[in-house]
């Protein structure tokens, strides 16, 4: 894994946290959806998690130098 996928796994990470967290608290406004509003913020925790290990894995890893070609 590349430091750049491993952002790209981050963010993506963190865009599934953010929708899940819009999501139960769309839930948590209306009585008759209450009961499932934790489970998605359980599920956004979870994402928000996975976002972090990525840009600590990409923080871990090398930035990339440009390759070049020596004839």
């Amino acid at each position: 894994m590349t430091r750049n996928e491993a952002l790209q796994q981050a963010s993506a990470a963190a865009l599934r946290a953010h929708d899940l967290a819009v999501e139960a608290e769309r839930l948590a406004r209306h009585d008759d959806f209450r009961p499932q509003a934790p489970a998605f913020a359980r599920a956004g925790t979870v994402w928000a998690n996975t976002a972090q290990a990525y840009a600590a894995i990409a923080a871990a890893l090398p930035e990339q130098a440009a390759q070049t070609t020596e004839d």
